[in-house]
C-alpha cells in the first residue's frame, strides 16, 4: 500500500466513470500510455487486477478487487481534497485562531480585531477565552493579551501603558495632578483584593500612600457610584473610565496622579511557532487599535 499514490487512485476513478482508458486520459490531460502505466503500478501495489480489459472499443469492467480499491480510494481522494482546501485556507488566513483576553481588551481592542478578521477572512474561526490573571498560561492559545509579563517561552509586543487616575469628589482636590502621598490614610473605595488590586495597592504604598479602604466592591460603575455618594475617592484605570459619564459629572473630579501608577498591556504568542496569516494579521490589527487608544489618553 505504501506504493499507492493519489494520482493512481484519481486515474482509476476517472476510468471507472468514463469507461475507457482513452476517455479517462482525455479527461485528465494524460496520454493513454501514461494512464496504462499508472494502473499497472496500482495493480502491482495492490497485488491484482483492478480492471478487466476486453480490448477494442468496449468499456473496461472493474474487478471485485478493483471495487474494494475504488471505494477506499475515493474516500482517500475526498480527504486529500479536504486537506488541500484546509492548507489553501490556512495560507489565505481562513483558519482558526484562539485568543486569550481580559475584560478591558475584550471591550476596547478585540472588537476591532474580530471585526477586521471576519471582514477580511469570512471563513475564519475565532475562539476567545478569558484567562486567569493570577496565573496566565498561553498553553494552546495562538495569542494572549495580558496586563503584565508572563512566564514561559513566549514572544510579545507592548501595546500601551495605561495610567491610573484618581476619581474624587468635585471639591476634594485642586484642579490638576494630585500627589500620591496625599492619599495616605484617605478614605477610598476599591476593588476586592484581586491580583491586580493588590498590585495597585503595593504600588501606591511604594509611593508613600496607604489609603484607608472603606468599601470594596466589584465593578467600575459601582466604585464610581460610591465616590459620587461621598464615601471616599478611588483610583481607577484610565480605560475603566473610558466613555463613561464620570468625565462630565459635576459632582466628580478626575485627576492624574504624580507619580502615576501605570499598567502595561502586552500581546504574547508562543515563541518559535510558525504563525498563520490569520495570527499575523490579528497582531497587526491589535497594535493599530492599541495605538489609536493610546492617542486618546
Amino acid at each position: 500500500m505504501a506504493d499507492v499514490e493519489l494520482r493512481h487512485l484519481r486515474t482509476m476513478d476517472a476510468i471507472a466513470e468514463e469507461g475507457t482508458f482513452g476517455r479517462a486520459a482525455a479527461r485528465l490531460g494524460y496520454t493513454q500510455s501514461s494512464v496504462s502505466q499508472q494502473i499497472a503500478a496500482l495493480e502491482k501495489a495492490v497485488g491484482g487486477a483492478v480492471f478487466d480489459r476486453p480490448g477494442g472499443p468496449r468499456p473496461v469492467r472493474i474487478t471485485p478487487l478493483g471495487e474494494v480499491v475504488l471505494a477506499h480510494g475515493r474516500d482517500l481522494l475526498t480527504r486529500a481534497e479536504s486537506l488541500a482546501d484546509a492548507v489553501d485556507r490556512f495560507r489565505a488566513g481562513n483558519g482558526r485562531i484562539d485568543i486569550g483576553t481580559f475584560p478591558a481588551v475584550s471591550r476596547l481592542i478585540l472588537p476591532t480585531v474580530v471585526r477586521r478578521l471576519l471582514a477580511e477572512h469570512p471563513g475564519c474561526d475565532i475562539r476567545l477565552s478569558e484567562v486567569t490573571p493570577e496565573d496566565p498560561q498561553i498553553g494552546d492559545l495562538d495569542l494572549l493579551f495580558h496586563y503584565g509579563r508572563i512566564e514561559g517561552d513566549v514572544e510579545h509586543v507592548e501595546l500601551l501603558d495605561e495610567p491610573y487616575l484618581l476619581v474624587a469628589d468635585a471639591d476634594a482636590f485642586p484642579d490638576g495632578p494630585v500627589r500620591v502621598k496625599l492619599l495616605d490614610d484617605a478614605p477610598m473605595v476599591a476593588w476586592p483584593s484581586t491580583h491586580h488590586q493588590k498590585w495597585l495597592e503595593r504600588t501606591l504604598a511604594g509611593h508613600g500612600a496607604r489609603p484607608r479602604i472603606v468599601f470594596r466592591t466589584a465593578g467600575h460603575e459601582t466604585v464610581v457610584s460610591m465616590v459620587r455618594a461621598g464615601i471616599g475617592s478611588a483610583v481607577q484605570p484610565w480605560f475603566a473610565l473610558y466613555g463613561s459619564d464620570a468625565w462630565s459629572d459635576d459632582r466628580l473630579s478626575i485627576h492624574r496622579l504624580r507619580p502615576s501608577p501605570t499598567c502595561t498591556w502586552y500581546l504574547f504568542w508562543p515563541a518559535g511557532r510558525t504563525q498563520s496569516p490569520l495570527v499575523t494579521r490579528a497582531i497587526e490589527v491589535a497594535v493599530e487599535a492599541a495605538a489609536e487608544l493610546a492617542q486618546q489618553m
